[in-house]
């Protein structure tokens, strides 16, 4: 199906210098969704770019023709070599409209129909009444809240949510009216071991006039007990915090249709006296695209010495934000293991910083969110149900002109991933899957062929049917021949807490992220392939002794009973 149209769908004679490899000649193809390349030479395909990825598109011209330099979302870079003038300008004016395209559904996962058996359904595999139903076993304290089934109250929020059993729909509802976007306190991880949880929600909007919602209050108090204190973590620095009082925020109150002009900030003591407010700044939205860009920029600079490069990167600050984020989740895991505390955060909206701490907590606390099913629930759960938008953050990445960037335009499920890369750094053998699963993560946020990043919640999600009308993720990763190629092979599941340290000489660069197209990746690679074959030798080894130790212990078995039958028999007696 084609989208805008395409003055030049196939051109002869097209070179393609992708990093890395050796200039390609061939025949280039145009299509609704895709950028081909085929070999004049060997007659296969050697590059498929969805235009999705493309996140800039820059020209070279000259007389004869020029070239074309696409940058993309996944940080590959690489350059077409088109003869003609005019061809040279009709692709590139293709490219740049099929990549500003915003209709999501003129998406390709739309139109695209997989080759593979669908065994599981990805859309229903981690549905909150699935995932939450082991905690509604072990404990009668909670309870699932279908308040939001139309998306009426919090159109951020899924259609179930999980609250105190003690708080019915009606508290919710005020706490709704409360909270900016209307994201009420709701459950994020429940502690098996001490009972303490940890909630996310947006910030209050107590405004200049100290507005108060009594409430809100009851339902963060349903958390503790007699004595029990709790702690609110807000992910912005307190002056930002006391600055949202004073900001006006338009918002939709549940039970009116006016609109009321109220104020942010935070929960004030005097209302909240059980709980600690603290404040662990994180930065969010231009502030992480800035760093990521300037990070970028130093990766593809091969020419500058050591030295330079390295204050480049320290310059660029994106391991500065690394260690911010993973600090905070420590520090929540903390409260959570080792002071049977209940926590609330959040930031100003809860769909950024506050998805990052809750989620990097639970990886920290529980061992189910370090195996592959687990942490795809995680995913759904936390920032897909959560309400992360990724449509607005996923829109541009690093490559973007500085002109076309917004506020809504961020790394933050990148940098996420990169969080949870340095935890599998320090602890290599507590998590099933490995660094490709990271990063095939990533590559499906910014483009894909499935459908379940589009949009930017589950009421946009429900809205263009995406259930019906796309393929889940989660139904090609997990097909046991997909999924075997993402598994650690140095996985030995622990059930213990892992407490990741923040040092900053624990912090490295993820060079299987920033650095793939710019450095040679291969003897990486196989040197997982011989860990691979390592641990599936020893695999075979270790059955083999199982196997011998089993035959041994029969044949001692059979000599013991021929020893025994030896024994009860008379010797014969010779009468002649």
């Amino acid at each position: 199906m084609e989208l805008v149209e395409v003055r030049t769908p196939y051109l002869d004679d097209v070179v393609v210098r992708l990093p890395l490899s050796n200039p390609v000649d061939g025949t280039l193809y145009i299509t609704g969704h895709h950028l081909i390349l085929s070999s004049a030479k060997t007659d296969t395909q050697e590059l498929s770019l969805m235009h999705q990825n493309v996140d800039n598109v820059e020209r070279r011209l000259h007389s004869t023709g020029g070239s074309i330099i696409l940058k993309c979302k996944d940080f590959k870079t690489f350059q077409l070599d088109i003869p003609g003038l005019d061809d040279c300008n009709n692709i590139a004016n293709s490219l740049e409209q099929f990549a500003s395209l915003s209709d999501p559904s003129k998406y390709y996962p739309l139109f695209f129909r997989p080759t593979f058996e669908i065994m599981e359904d990805g859309w229903t595999a981690f549905l909150p009444e699935t995932e939450f139903s082991k905690i509604l076993r072990t404990t009668d304290e909670w309870r699932i809240s279908h308040v939001n089934k139309d998306f009426s109250v919090c159109r951020s929020y899924p259609t179930s949510v999980i609250v105190p059993k003690c708080i019915d729909d009606e508290t919710l509802l005020a706490s709704a009216s409360f909270r900016q976007l209307g994201r009420f306190p709701v459950l994020s991880y429940y502690h098996q071991k001490n009972g303490a949880a940890l909630m996310r929600s947006s910030q209050p909007m107590i405004g200049a006039n100290g507005r108060r919602c009594k409430e809100d209050e009851r339902l963060l108090n349903s958390l503790l007990g007699h004595g029990k204190r709790g702690y609110i973590i807000d992910t912005r620095t307190q002056n930002i915090a006391q600055m949202a009082r004073a900001k006006g925020n338009a918002y939709k109150l549940v039970q009116v249709t006016k609109q009321l002009l109220v104020g942010g900030g935070f929960e004030p003591e005097v209302h909240y006296p059980q709980w600690r407010r603290m404040h662990k700044p994180i930065d969010r939205h231009h502030v992480l695209l800035d760093s990521l860009g300037k990070l970028m920029e130093a990766c593809n600079d091969t020419s500058c010495s050591v030295d330079k490069w390295l204050s480049r990167l320290e310059s660029c600050n994106w391991l500065s934000h690394v260690k911010e984020i993973l600090n905070c989740a420590c520090l929540v895991a903390q409260c959570i293991d080792q002071e049977n505390a209940s926590l609330l955060v959040h930031g100003s909206e809860g769909m950024d910083a506050t998805l990052q701490v809750t989620s990097l907590a639970q990886v920290i606390l529980d061992a189910d969110c370090r195996t592959v099913r687990g942490f795809e629930a995680l995913i759904e759960r936390e920032w897909l149900q959560g309400g992360h938008p990724f449509a607005l953050r996923c829109s541009h990445s690093a490559y973007t002109n500085a002109n076309l960037r917004t506020r809504h335009q961020a790394p933050t499920f990148l940098i996420f991933l990169d969080c949870t890369w340095q935890i599998y750094q320090q602890f290599p053998c507590s998590f099933e899957f490995g660094e490709r699963f990271l990063i095939m993560l990533f590559e499906h946020a910014y483009s894909s062929q499935f459908g379940t990043f589009l949009g930017n919640c589950d009421a946009e999600r429900a809205e263009l049917q995406l259930g019906s009308k796309t393929v889940s993720l989660w139904s090609y990763v997990n097909q046991p021949q997909v999924l075997s190629t993402y598994l650690n092979p140095l996985y030995e599941p622990n059930n213990r807490v892992i407490w990741p340290s923040v040092a900053p000489m624990s912090l490295t660069l993820w060079t299987g992220i920033y650095l793939r197209w710019v450095c040679d990746q291969s003897l990486q690679e196989k040197a997982w392939t011989t860990i691979i074959e390592i641990k599936e030798h020893d695999k075979q080894l270790r059955s083999r002794v199982t196997k011998l130790r089993r035959q041994l212990v029969e044949l001692e078995r059979d000599a013991v009973d021929a020893g025994i039958l030896a024994a009860a028999t008379p010797p014969e007696i010779d009468v002649s």
